[in-house]
């Protein structure tokens, strides 16, 4: 067997259906087409998932191109168990709404922790700027 150093060795996955998790938490299945030194990816037929506690949706986005800094973990999918899930497929507009309904009780818990540090004179960087450390 012939070892290949970085994304070189992910040739021979071109054409199967894999699993990217992305720096901001989005999870996208799709069939990869294209790879490059930086890891770009190129997915086809992509699918955006979106889980929320036993549930989950597909919303369909094609082709989808992924610069590589973004990608967190890329998996191939078992095709044979891709169906066996404990999980229950509902439709976009279902799980959309549970997103959003998780999105806020999540906002609601938060709100307290943030007056008692603002009370204190502390401040919390926003999400996007701690990147830049």
């Amino acid at each position: 067997m012939n070892y290949m150093p970085g994304t070189a060795s992910l040739i021979e996955d071109i054409d199967k259906k894999h699993l990217v998790l992305l720096r901001d938490g989005r999870t996208l299945i799709g069939i990869l087409r294209s790879i490059d030194q930086f890891a770009n990816l190129v997915l086809h037929q992509t699918v955006e998932r979106i889980h929320v506690g036993k549930k989950f949706g597909d919303i369909p986005r094609g082709i989808f191109v992924v610069r590589g800094e973004n990608v967190v973990l890329l998996g191939e999918v078992d095709l044979d168990k891709e169906y066996d899930q404990v999980l229950q497929r509902v439709s976009i507009e279902e799980i959309l709404e549970e997103q959003r309904t998780e999105q806020q009780a999540k906002q609601e818990s938060e709100r307290p922790k943030l007056q008692a540090v603002k009370e204190r004179g502390l401040s919390i960087p926003k999400a996007d700027t701690l990147d830049d450390f």
